[in-house]
């Protein structure tokens, strides 16, 4: 009967092909009956147990006042239980067969014999969610394929594309420069000035010398520009190649901690990175008119669901189709308005776009800030063909009639603080929701210093206001976490993961940002800003990323099934648990646990129970 066990599943299949023999020769049967102990709370467990048929709860052992045990969750079929018993020595919660219930026993000798030769095999059950997540995601790439995508995204810059680059002091001359530049075959040059370093380019040396006039004599310095892009030399390549698509710019400076180490080109980051994201982001920077750009922006649903086959992580991809997103509504807004217009206007996109967490084309959310002194008769008529611009570039209008083409989301600033006092004052939905939807902005066109003071003065507005908090924070307890009684995943048709699983940690961590004056919009950076401000635990916020991050995944894979007609459109965020496989299926419910614990701890920390 041994060999019918599933040794394909985690965390059986980090065990070596020799131990894996072992184990199939080890194993025993358990049969116990309904309401039976298991494991007492307290007591050693001689035994690893996975649920061959059957359920089992496992309660806390404290009861509350109706005296009912409380329950934590629930083991069905596959699922494993005991092993923290055996590390830790005794168990700290009381295991029960809610029903009829048939286990394999994996002996407690033979696990620890595993635990203490197979590090992979340990690191399984004494990791957290992030850990745990990253060493399966990491095996799954490498069984599917991926390795040499994954390879890509784990690439550093110091390790890959690294260029020497040509440096001189100040005091060189043009000619001097032009020579050097000539002699190294380069393209660019950087100018140390004192600790300052600056870039000059063979184009501003064409301009310096024919447009400015400047003599061949003339310092170099003069013509460098000082405000580069900079990485580190331990970042992610990828990084990398998203703040050139995001700022438009060919290179960018390496140091390594405040070393210079050299430059990293576009050219080379593009030939090292084996998808078409660089065609379409040459195909946006390349645009000369909308139709061009149109064309542009329907390649990135085909560009996810190349990035997703390939084994990328979700937040790679986020990260790269917001910047790629952004220059395509930015350049749309550089079309359509003037540029003295756009000098005295602030563009922002909000939602998940505002927040750079949209893999898929998501509804129009966008709002338009505007100068006190400009006076522009055309705006909403040119503000409605932008909203129909977009839309034929495959983003569709926003349910809510959140857009630039409705004049309550076009402002100008002191219009603006104005409307954002009426909706910190309030204390009823729609004011809320409209404020939650502003934090979430970010400026992609336009003069970002309107928006950047309107956020400052609401960040003041709201400093020490208690009550507005616990209102604010109110809406995340409105969906129920998609978890049954005893803390399995429910496996109806299928569970809300945006409602029940997503939004809470999403609002949450939205809610304290706000308070704590974090001005990063995307949930992860928030996160990390938190933990920076040590409002909360490092090791628990990188599990909440990795809740976020696991969800995110299986929704993209639903969003994208109901792309490709293999699902409904309104199925898109309907996750059903039997369609799982178990990797998935253990994530997801460890996923679900944490936003469970988050509604938890945010409910205590904001009185959201009242």
């Amino acid at each position: 009967m041994s060999n019918e066990f599933d040794i394909s599943h985690p965390p059986f299949d980090l065990l070596t092909e020799e131990e894996q023999q072992e184990l199939l020769t080890c194993l025993d049967i358990g049969y116990f009956g309904k309401d039976e102990t298991i494991i007492e709370t307290g007591q050693s467990s001689d035994y690893v147990f996975v649920v061959m048929k059957g359920a089992v709860v496992e309660f806390d052992g404290q009861r509350g006042e109706d005296n009912e045990e409380s329950l934590i969750r629930e083991y069905a079929q596959e699922d494993l239980f005991g092993a923290i018993s055996i590390i830790n020595g005794s168990s700290r919660y009381t295991f029960r067969a809610l029903e009829e219930t048939i286990a394999w026993l994996l002996p407690k000798d033979i696990f620890l014999k595993f635990m203490d030769g197979n590090s992979a095999f340990a690191a399984y059950f004494q990791n957290t969610l992030a850990e745990k997540a990253r060493l399966l995601e990491s095996r799954r790439s490498k069984q599917q394929g991926g390795g040499d995508m994954s390879a890509f995204m784990l690439a550093k810059v110091g390790a890959s594309v690294l260029r020497e680059a040509v440096v001189l002091d100040s005091g060189t001359s043009i000619l001097e420069a032009t020579r050097t530049m000539r002699e190294q075959q380069a393209d660019c040059l950087l100018v140390r000035k004192g600790s300052q370093f600056g870039m000059v380019t063979r184009t501003d040396l064409l301009e310096g010398v024919v447009l400015k006039e400047m003599t061949l004599e003339a310092d170099i310095c003069d013509l460098a520009s000082y405000n580069l892009l900079t990485v580190q030399s331990d970042d992610f390549l990828f990084n990398a190649l998203v703040l050139m698509t995001r700022h438009k710019v060919q290179r960018v400076v390496v140091f390594d901690g405040p070393k210079l180490e050299g430059l990293v080109e576009l050219t080379d980051v593009l030939s090292f990175f084996s998808s078409q994201s660089h065609v379409i982001g040459l195909q946006i920077e390349r645009a000369s008119n909308l139709e061009e750009l149109a064309r542009a922006a329907k390649g990135t649903t085909d560009l996810v669901s190349g990035l997703v086959s390939q084994g990328v992580k979700i937040r790679f991809a986020m990260d790269l189709l917001a910047a790629l997103n952004g220059r395509i509504i930015a350049k749309a807004f550089e079309h359509l308005v003037p540029e003295e217009i756009r000098q005295k206007c602030c563009l922002l996109v909000m939602g998940s776009e505002g927040r750079g967490e949209q893999v898929l084309k998501t509804d129009q959310d966008n709002a338009l800030i505007l100068a006190d002194d400009l006076e522009w008769p055309e705006c909403s008529k040119v503000m409605e063909k932008f909203t129909n611009t977009l839309l034929d570039f495959g983003y569709p209008l926003c349910p809510g009639n959140i857009m630039v083409s409705n004049s309550e989301w076009v402002m100008t600033e002191s219009e603006w603080k104005k409307k954002l006092g009426q909706w910190t004052s309030s204390v009823e939905g729609t004011g809320l929701m409209n404020l939650a939807i502003f934090v979430d902005a970010h400026a992609v066109a336009g003069d970002s210093r309107l928006f950047n003071r309107l956020r400052d003065s609401l960040f003041s507005t709201l400093e020490g206001n208690d009550v507005f908090y616990s209102y604010f924070g109110m809406p995340l307890r409105r969906f129920s976490t998609p978890l049954t009684f005893f803390g399995g995943l429910k496996s109806s048709d299928g569970m809300d993961i945006k409602k029940g699983g997503i939004f809470p940690i999403v609002h949450g961590v939205r809610t304290m940002a706000l308070q704590f004056k974090i001005k990063e919009t995307n949930t992860f950076q928030r996160l990390e800003a938190l933990a920076e401000k040590r409002v909360i635990k490092k090791d628990f916020a990188d599990d909440l990323a990795e809740a976020l991050a696991v969800m995110s995944t299986l929704r993209l894979h639903q969003q994208l099934k109901a792309e490709t007609g293999q699902a409904a459109m309104d199925e898109a965020n309907l996750i059903s648990a039997v369609g799982l496989n178990k990797l998935d299926r253990d994530l997801l419910r460890e996923a679900l646990h944490m936003v469970k614990e988050f509604k938890s701890r945010m409910s205590h920390r904001y009185h959201l129970e009242r």
